[in-house]
Formats: C-alpha cells, structure tokens, sequence
C-alpha cells in the first residue's frame, strides 16, 4: 500500500470501513444535508455548481462542510483507528492532524463533474504533506461519476492553474486521457497526495453518489496562506504534537 501510493500518489484501499459504517455515514450525511436544506445552517446548504462538460440537465452538487459539527458518528470516523493507522503510514508520521472535511453527494443523473485539478491551490502547505481520503459511502461506478487521478503526477510538482477561485487545470493539457478511473464500493477508501492530479465525471446514473472527503496534514506541516480555514482545524487524530504545539492565544486567556 505504501509503495503504491509513492508510486502513483495514490491508494485505493478497500474495505477501510465496513459496509453497515458506511451505511450509517451515509444516512447520517443525507439527513444532515436535509436539517440543512430544511432548516437554518451556517455552512452545508444545497448548491448548484454549473458545467460546460456535464449532463445536458443543470449538474449539481449537494455538499456540507465540517461533518464532526453536525454529528457524532463523523467524529467516531475521524479517530478510527483503521483508518487513522493507514493515514500515519501514507504520511510517514504518527501526528496526523485533521484540515478539514465535507460531505459531496451526486444527484441521480445531473450530478456535476469535478475538473482536473490539484488540491494544493486551495490550501498550500510549506512542505507539501497534506493528504485527502475519500471515504466512499455508496458504490461509485464510471456511471456515477468516479473518481479519475493521474499516476505519477504528484511528481511534476505544482501545477499552473487556472481560474479566479474554483482553480482547475487547463482542459486542453490533456489530462483526463491520462487519467486512470477508479471505481469503488462503500466502505473503500481513496487517498491521494494534494499534488496528485485528479478529478470526477459527471453522475450519468439513475443513482446517488455519496462520498465523505477528509483532508489531513503533517503535524510538523503550516499552511502559507490564511485560506481555508475550518472549526476543527489542527485537531490531532493520532499520535501527539510536539512539532508545532498549540499556544494559550489559540483558545484564549489562560
């Protein structure tokens, strides 16, 4: 697993959840978007995110951001101790710390695509550790809008992107042919280094598509730019920080 993901700057590994977990996630993350919908909320309302590329139907995306604020059972997940051991390993250090998550769900045959694109212009980090892990939590088919990452592609460093704030690579570099799909059942987990090249097809099928993203970084890692920040933000999922330790400031007057 770990040779691979050096290899490719990404893991597919399956199982990582069992099938039940992953239905609960799964439940409890569409009945938090539709508190949401329904009701007042901050952040994790429906969007609509238009595509050129996508079904001939308006796409769409239903999101919520920062799941551990809206239930328990996404904190449980969080400091699982499967999933946190596989993320020490890909990171090389048992300090894992969280960045931040959100749920992406694909309506039925309108859900949009993603772009190629990396992860790291929305959150560089000074030594590039960040790592993403989607947890899959219904079957994701080519139909449905999988994801797609470029093998080896982490190694061409930071990439030009384009766009003014939802920064994507240029379509016309060719990388979805290079591209390899990577279909998965709920429970799996995909985890990719920020550098890595990817993205998702539109959701063609008459199914939902139900993925938890999880960002997590290098407790030694900082960010370089004050840009996507989120409650929890720090929060250490394994081992200890003695890299960076937080100081009385950060939660106020001691």
């Amino acid at each position: 697993m770990v040779r691979e993901f050096a290899r490719d700057g990404f893991v597919l590994v399956r199982g990582v959840f069992a099938r039940d977990a992953a239905a609960a996630m799964r439940a409890e993350g569409h009945a938090v978007l539709e508190r949401l919908r329904t009701g007042p909320g901050r952040n994790g309302a429906w969007s609509t995110v238009g595509a050129a590329d996508g079904p001939p139907a308006a796409s769409e995306l239903h999101h919520c951001h920062d799941l551990h604020l809206h239930s328990a059972v996404f904190t449980r997940a969080l400091i699982d101790d499967g999933f946190t051991t596989i993320l020490a390993a890909l990171l090389g250090t048992d300090a894992v710390q969280l960045h931040h998550n959100k749920l992406f769900v694909k309506p039925p045959q309108r859900g949009a695509p993603f772009p190629m694109h990396q992860d790291w212009p929305f959150f560089p980090h000074r030594h590039d550790s960040p790592i993403a892990a989607i947890v899959h939590l219904d079957e994701a088919t080519v139909d449905k809008g999988c994801v797609q990452a470029v093998p080896g592609s982490f190694r061409r460093g930071r990439l030009e992107h384009v766009g003014e704030t939802d920064w994507h690579l240029d379509p016309d570099d060719g990388w979805v042919d290079r591209a390899v799909e990577l279909p998965a059942e709920p429970g799996d987990v995909l985890f990719f280094n920020y550098l890595t090249v990817h993205g998702s097809g539109p959701n063609l099928s008459p199914d939902v598509r139900t993925t938890w993203l999880v960002q997590v970084r290098a407790a030694h890692d900082a960010p370089t730019v004050d840009r996507h920040r989120s409650p929890g933000q720090g929060t250490m999922l394994r081992g200890t920080n003695v890299d960076r330790p937080p100081t009385p400031t950060s939660f106020g007057a001691v």
